[in-house]
């Protein structure tokens, strides 16, 4: 695979710092349940009513808070401090127990009764219906024990596995290997521009980018959030200026474009996204999606996307065609693209052995980053492993105990290197599709298992490559991973124990989904249905799931995807275009490809005409502004419906 003038851009953005800081204190601990008792909630709200949490935005709001307190305590933030905040408020906000919220819909939702899986689904995922639980609306009831127990086991395996097989992918591919990691830079920037000291923000030019983005955000989110969220609770009917998820345009395109899910997605954040990502991947991204919409007239003029018919919005459309063709297609698609990165690593290591890799890197790290000894993160990847066999065991005897192994000690090793030097090389993810699924139906057909247990259990079938992008970003802050450490020890109950008590909150604030959470009422049927689909490949009978598997198609989609990269390749084009054309020939939608289109373009041939190649910072900590004025409305929007929908519950 060849570096092109992109990617390099991306390499020398940053450059690993010479000395190394903890950045564990005490502002440490209260940020950190300052995130856990009043940014999670926010992000959970917005989850359920906009699709996207305030992640981002409840690091910088987080980091703002605490550098101005700083600042009036005549002291400042270090860029170690500055980092470690934010790499605790994205751990706080991964909310394990809202989880808890799509099991209780799973179980009582249409899809689960159409196609007849309400009592296969296990009672330590969700009590059945019966359960008074679901009339209280409450996870404080005897039937969600053996649930919130199981989660918690499996949240502390996967808190400790942090450390194990991806440190030591990190280690072997940034240390030894010296691969760019193209992507790490641009995570890193928004923190040190949050970490500026009070001079510098006077003559420097990340306080003031951030600043322009933060008010964009502010104002913006007013009218996508906060109007909609304050009218909804003072008037009969919401107010939306701007459609949540999006405008639904499928039924009146259908003449010209029949087949094809149509919808523009009006949200601004895409903008900013598009300017950030590196420009050939999303033009590839949009070229794919041409591609799609020119398509599936053909297909169903042939009658091969037959469950389509006239009057269908985007949801049904997506999954009908799915159905009939997408879903194969998009396996063969996965097939060709793992095959692509197979071959890229090996070439790319035959290229590299002759420079004779230098692996004492691995023993003799550089001082003061705080790494941990190799050997010992290969031993955690063991332990971590070897618990969720056990779990697996228990929950689900029946299924072949071998799988497990070969998922554990076979598969995962080899795709999270696969995808570490992928991440590396290129800032592409690669994983192989259905691996999980396909072995889930070899052990329906060939061991007689029968059931859909096995699809719920904590398999031990990881992809640890993105945990390489984060080590990077890690070291080039200059944070030490004893740091790291402290603050996972410090998060864990934190977490725990705050994703519990506002998952109950907003259940009994109103039924999840329904009108008072739009995204949820929108979309999450259609992700029942398309994964309960697959769950019902390992039931006894004819399975919905290989009704909609054709084998063909398969093939087809695997030999178009390499055909259309060896062109690409060929004609000498942008690595991340032939990425993106690839990744986007599957059943891509116009709803937010657009935007980022549009912001890709003013990226490149206005902002980076003018700027030159220091746009290339700019851009990241533009988007974290954004992100950071979304969230402030996204607060106060969350802060008044809690309060006054808290108010109306109470008897007076």
């Amino acid at each position: 695979m060849r570096e092109d003038k992109e990617l390099k851009e991306y390499r020398d953005l940053l450059v690993p710092p010479k000395h190394f800081e903890e950045g564990f204190d005490w502002k440490t601990i209260i940020g950190a349940v300052f995130i856990g008792f009043l940014m999670m909630p926010g992000s959970m709200y917005l989850q359920l009513v906009i699709g996207q949490g305030i992640g981002p935005a409840a690091r910088w709001v987080t980091i703002i808070l605490f550098a101005e307190i700083a600042k009036r305590s005549y002291t400042e933030l270090k860029q170690q401090e500055v980092f470690l905040l934010y790499y605790m408020a994205g751990a706080a906000l991964a909310s394990p127990f809202q989880g808890l919220i799509w099991s209780q819909y799973l179980v009582q939702s249409d899809a689960a009764r159409m196609l007849g899986l309400v009592e296969f689904i296990p009672e330590w995922i969700a009590p059945q219906p019966e359960s008074e639980s679901y009339l209280e609306r409450t996870f404080l009831h005897r039937d969600w024990l053996i649930p919130i127990l199981l989660l918690f086991g499996a949240q502390l395996i996967q808190r400790i596995d942090h450390f194990g097989l991806g440190y030591a992918l990190y280690r072997i591919t940034s240390d030894v290997e010296k691969l760019p990691f193209p992507m790490a830079p641009v995570g890193a920037l928004g923190t040190m521009a949050l970490a500026e000291s009070t001079e510098d923000r006077k003559t420097g030019w990340k306080w003031r980018v951030f600043s322009i983005g933060g008010v964009i955000g502010m104002l913006f989110g007013f009218f996508y959030v906060l109007l909609p969220a304050l009218s909804g609770l003072l008037l009969a009917e919401q107010i939306r200026l701007i459609p949540i998820p999006w405008i639904e345009l499928t039924q009146h395109t259908e003449g010209i474009l029949p087949a094809v899910a149509m919808g523009l997605q009006l949200d601004l954040g895409l903008v900013f996204v598009g300017m950030v990502l590196p420009f050939w991947a999303v033009i590839g991204g949009f070229v794919g999606l041409l591609i799609t919409v020119m398509a599936n007239p053909v297909l169903y003029s042939q009658g091969i996307l037959h469950r389509w018919h006239p009057g269908m919005a985007t949801v049904e459309t997506v999954f009908a065609n799915n159905f009939d063709f997408y879903m194969s297609f998009g396996i063969g698609l996965g097939l060709a693209i793992a095959v692509i990165g197979i071959w890229s690593v090996v070439s790319s290591l035959r290229r590299s052995g002759h420079g004779k890799l230098d692996f004492s890197l691995l023993f003799n790290p550089p001082k003061g980053r705080g790494d941990i000894n190799f050997w010992v993160s290969i031993g955690i990847y063991v332990f971590s492993t070897w618990a969720y066999i056990g779990l697996c065991l228990l929950l689900v005897p029946t299924f072949p105990w071998i799988f497990f192994v070969v998922y554990g000690f076979v598969y995962t090793p080899i795709i999270s290197y696969i995808s570490a030097r992928m991440e590396g090389m290129a800032g592409q993810f690669v994983s192989l599709p259905l691996v999980r699924e396909a072995s889930f139906i070899a052990g329906a057909r060939f061991f007689g298992y029968q059931g859909i247990e096995i699809w719920y259990a904590p398999i031990p079938m990881h992809n640890y490559g993105e945990a390489t992008v984060q080590f990077r970003q890690i070291e080039l802050t200059g944070t030490s991973l004893r740091g790291i450490i402290k603050a996972e020890i410090l998060v864990f109950p934190i977490v725990i124990t705050a994703s519990l008590i506002f998952s109950q909150f907003l259940w009994r604030l109103a039924p999840i989904p329904s009108a008072g959470y739009p995204y949820a009422q929108e979309l999450w049927h259609l992700q029942a249905l398309n994964s309960l689909l697959l769950q019902t490949s390992t039931l006894e009978g004819d399975s919905l799931f290989f009704q909609a598997l054709n084998i063909v198609i398969v093939g087809a989609g695997a030999v178009f995807g390499l055909v259309t990269y060896a062109i690409l390749s060929l004609l000498g084009l942008p690595v991340l275009l032939i990425y993106g054309v690839v990744r986007g020939l599957g059943q891509s939608t116009p709803h937010g490809i657009i935007l980022e289109v549009f912001g890709a373009l003013l990226g490149r041939y206005y902002f980076y005409k003018k700027y030159g190649a220091s746009w290339r910072q700019y851009a990241p900590v533009l988007l974290a502004g954004f992100s950071c004025g979304m969230g402030l409305t996204g607060m106060m929007a969350m802060g008044f419906t809690l309060i006054l929908k808290s108010l109306g519950r109470l008897a007076y």
